[in-house]
């Protein structure tokens, strides 16, 4: 029989001991699982985002795009990123990796709370650069595990055709 401070450890480790099996019951494994990343890479207008879609609706992924969340955090009024997001983005300079590892990494947590079976992802548009791949081995090394990059390489003048036919 456990202690009561054993039992409490217990609970807020988020385990329990059932009184017949004496076996350990996890009810929150998302605190234990690591997200299994696949990184998407190509041009705008390569497909990424149709192959996306595709790989989602087949095989249960979750797709983050990064360009998106960092979108939609600088039109986050209470975002504490949302000035230097905007300032970066009118400039034409890449976001700071760190912002753009903590937001899909909050997007990866919540999605792994809300769901344990839901940890693996497609991340769309990361790392852009040796600098963004640097800060995500250092960030979450240990972290993440990431599968493999999946590349679209498409010519040019497929890419801006694909892009000018966009609404």
């Amino acid at each position: 029989m456990l202690s009561r401070c054993g039992r409490r450890l217990l609970h807020v480790l988020g385990l329990s001991f059932p009184l017949l099996t004496g076996r350990p019951l996890f009810l929150f494994p998302h605190r234990f699982m690591k997200p299994q990343v696949v990184f998407v890479l190509g041009g705008p207008g390569a497909g990424k985002g149709t192959q996306c879609a595709r790989i989602v609706e087949k095989y249960g992924y979750t797709h983050l795009s990064a360009g998106e969340l960092l979108r939609d955090e600088r039109k986050n009024p209470d975002s504490q990123y949302g000035e230097l997001i905007e300032k970066y983005i009118k400039d034409g300079k890449i976001v700071p990796v760190e912002i753009t590892i903590s937001l899909l990494r909050r997007e990866m947590d919540q999605t792994m709370a809300a769901n344990a079976q839901k940890n693996k992802f497609l991340i769309d548009g990361f790392p852009r650069n040796q600098d963004n791949l640097q800060g995500w081995n250092k960030t979450m090394d240990g972290k993440a595990d990431v599968s493999f990059v999946l590349f679209f390489d498409c010519n040019n003048e497929i890419c801006i055709e694909r892009c000018l036919e966009r609404e």
